[in-house]
């Protein structure tokens, strides 16, 4: 049964692998699932046919048989479940993994998406240089506990799992404002999970739709 994820026809940050697409790819890549991509342009996106798929406008979305998703959390762990190679065997540790995939889109990727709202959405509000260090120390303050709780291991609990796939994901996000680099074993977290044979063929195939010459 082919798998059909949904992308940009065009990504925002012209396929430097930070639109969510590129977690569902990585998960997919990771466990050995071919994959069908539908590119969907961003006036497509509130359409009816899309809005059916993923009822806020958004991709990607996930379709299997009758099965469609989405929300990339949710879609990575149905991954997850369904293929062996991102979840352990060991039911305690299963959770564990499952519980950073929660802290990666709950707990880190708030402040993080502050970011980019205050510099590039509320840029030009009076109120942004001051609201800016507020969010910076709220980033820091996790990447501090991330920092220490992940101390010299090279995943965050034994070994890779989704767990890693999208706290990493989430990561990169914030890399461009140089606060990763503030947290070296945070930073070489990262390198880590971009040197992951599964990672750079999820990375290609965006960047190449990202690199083709525009229709017409």
């Amino acid at each position: 049964m082919t798998i059909t994820i949904t992308a940009f026809e065009r990504s925002p940050d012209g396929g430097k692998g930070l639109a969510r697409d590129t977690r569902v790819r990585w998960a997919l890549e990771e466990v050995g699932q071919p994959y069908a991509v539908r590119l969907v342009p961003h006036a497509a996106m509130q359409a009816p046919a899309h809005l059916r798929l993923h009822p806020f406008g958004q991709i990607p979305t996930y379709e299997e048989g009758d099965l469609v998703l989405f929300e990339t959390g949710a879609i990575v762990f149905h991954i997850a479940q369904h293929h062996a190679g991102l979840l352990p065997d060991d039911a305690d540790a299963r959770a564990r993994a499952i519980t950073w995939m929660f802290a990666a889109l709950s707990t880190m990727e708030p402040p993080i998406l502050e970011l980019v709202i205050v510099k590039f959405i509320e840029g030009d509000k009076p109120w942004s240089k001051e609201r800016l260090p507020l969010v910076l120390d709220r980033i820091r303050n996790r990447l501090g506990q991330l920092s220490v709780r992940l101390g010299d291991a090279d995943w965050l609990d034994g070994a890779f799992s989704a767990g890693d796939l999208m706290m990493v994901s989430v990561l990169l996000r914030v890399r461009a404002s140089g606060l990763l680099d503030e947290y070296p074993n945070l930073a070489a977290y990262v390198a880590r999970g971009e040197a992951r044979a599964a990672y750079k063929r999820a990375f290609a195939a965006q960047y190449a739709i990202n690199a083709a010459p525009t229709p017409g």
